[in-house]
């Protein structure tokens, strides 16, 4: 089957139209009164768009920077581990007691009487964590009645 002349296709014509039909569409919309204000705003502050742009690609810059900088991230990592270390240390020494408290109190059958609770209030951890809890509740208490 034949195609007419004018129903045929001519290469290359295709790519102009579609680039003719968008600008039409671009121009359609520069044409809308929202635009054009829009556009005026963004003229009169070009000076300030312009100043943040370049403020923006110093900081970018900068922080590219410094994510690069193979001998400040592994001094970055040494100090924050070195930070870190004694407050890791502290709380694998804390669980270890903790784990080690439990297992204690789980062989233990015997029963805590008063005069066991007497001697315990002697231990001064004891009287450290009662003084702490203490303080706690008072410290919870006063924000109760600061919100009220």
């Amino acid at each position: 089957m034949s195609q007419s002349p004018t129903q045929q296709e001519v290469p290359g014509t295709e790519g102009a139209d579609v680039s003719q039909r968008q600008s039409l569409d671009v121009l359609d919309q520069l044409m809308k009164p929202e635009v054009q204000e829009s556009l005026t705003v963004l003229v009169e502050n070009l000076p300030k768009l312009a100043e943040m742009v370049t403020a923006m690609t110093k900081a970018y810059d900068f922080a590219q920077g410094i994510a690069t900088d193979k001998v400040l991230i592994s001094d970055t990592m040494s100090a924050m581990g070195e930070f870190a270390k004694p407050v890791v240390d502290k709380a694998k020494g804390v669980a270890s007691a903790a784990i080690e408290a439990n297992d204690r109190a789980q062989t233990e059958q015997t029963s805590v009487g008063l005069f066991a609770m007497l001697k315990m209030l002697k231990d001064p951890n004891v009287q450290q964590t009662l003084r702490f809890a203490q303080s706690f509740l008072s410290v919870l208490n006063e924000r109760q009645q600061q919100q009220r």
